[in-house]
């Protein structure tokens, strides 16, 4: 399946009316919503409209592409979809977190499917694409643990060898390791990344970080940016700033605001930073996304403190491209990001 196949993927409300309708007051007041997407109510129901497909780890896949569902935490319900390319050699690992706000969106959705498994062909690398807890029913740090969890369980795979993994497991190389994510899963990744580095690097072998690769991160702040209060955005644009907004209360933890360290790193200023012995960083930035005065701060702030940060602008694009893609330009810039993640991971 090539990319052009997920042009029909929008986010316009109006191509899911009949999925979001409800009997009136089925469960009363709704306190927030996104609409077409999250509901929720007063009375602690939360809807999430299937919006987005949900398939199997069979569908659709390029050729020689093999994709399963594993469990890694059963009593959470933590789980990840392994994309393995069938090229020569031990290759590098992606371990990959999804976006949406931190409330919504699946390693099984149609976009993201389709993303990573043709991300894990052509890039030629071992994709770990993990399914972490949502908010709010599980609000911050829940999804930075089920990403430190992760890679913790890659480790014990790799200590143990238990002949069920062997299928992903015989094909990498665990001492080229990188953490990746788009949007709320970038963030996810930055911060998986802050907790990883502290530890010693003999705690964490066979697993060698070698790279983070944040595509569109999910940080914000109490000031607005210029690009938040004034980036013209479509009215089907993936993120806007009111729905920013209540994605942000949803996922921190009671009573923070976003000046939160996970929402906003540079809130305490880069004291803290400087000591933080971070792997090589590549961000990828939008140029239409709301978030891109917001990830040229950070890009900066780490730059100036001596971190190794490779930027990229995509032109022309919004927030999401990769996954919610209707055009032809997204389809280029799509091509454009997987040659240069091809391109980081090969440094």
């Amino acid at each position: 399946m090539t990319f052009r196949r997920m042009s029909t993927i929008s986010l316009d409300p109006r191509l899911n009316l009949q999925a979001i309708k409800n009997p009136p007051n089925q469960h009363g007041v709704v306190l927030e919503e996104i609409e077409g997407l999250l509901r929720v109510h007063k009375d602690g129901n939360i809807e999430r409209p299937p919006i987005i497909p949900s398939v199997p780890s069979t569908l659709a896949l390029p050729h020689g592409v093999t994709a399963k569902d594993v469990v890694i935490d059963k009593f959470t319900n933590l789980w990840a979809r392994i994309y393995v390319p069938s090229h020569p050699g031990n290759l590098p690992v992606l371990v990959y977190f999804h976006g949406g706000g931190f409330c919504v969106g699946s390693a099984a959705w149609s976009c993201y499917h389709n993303f990573l498994a043709n991300l894990a062909c052509k890039a030629s690398c071992v994709i770990i694409s993990v399914n972490y807890r949502l908010a709010p029913e599980n609000r911050l740090p829940a999804a930075y643990d089920d990403g430190f969890k992760t890679l913790m369980w890659v480790k014990q795979q790799a200590l143990s060898e238990p002949s069920e993994q062997r299928w992903w497991l015989s094909r990498c190389s665990l001492s080229s390791l990188f953490i990746v994510g788009d949007s709320a899963g970038a963030n996810i990744a930055y911060n998986v990344t802050t907790q990883l580095v502290p530890c010693d690097p003999s705690s964490l072998r066979p697993l060698s970080l070698k790279g983070t690769i944040l595509i569109q991160p999910f940080f914000g702040g109490e000031a607005r940016t210029w690009s938040e209060k004034y980036a013209t955005q479509p009215p089907t644009s993936a993120l806007t700033l009111s729905n920013s907004d209540v994605y942000w209360r949803l996922a921190l933890p009671f009573g923070a605001n976003k000046d939160h360290p996970w929402c906003n790193p540079l809130a305490n200023g880069v004291t803290k930073l400087r000591d933080l012995r971070l792997p090589a960083i590549m961000v990828c930035i939008s140029e239409l996304d709301i978030l891109k005065d917001r990830n040229l701060e950070v890009c900066n702030a780490l730059s100036s403190l001596g971190k190794r940060v490779e930027t990229t602008m995509y032109k022309g694009v919004g927030h999401a491209f990769q996954v919610m893609q209707n055009s032809q330009l997204s389809y280029s810039r799509t091509q454009e990001l997987i040659s240069h993640i091809k391109a980081f991971k090969n440094q």
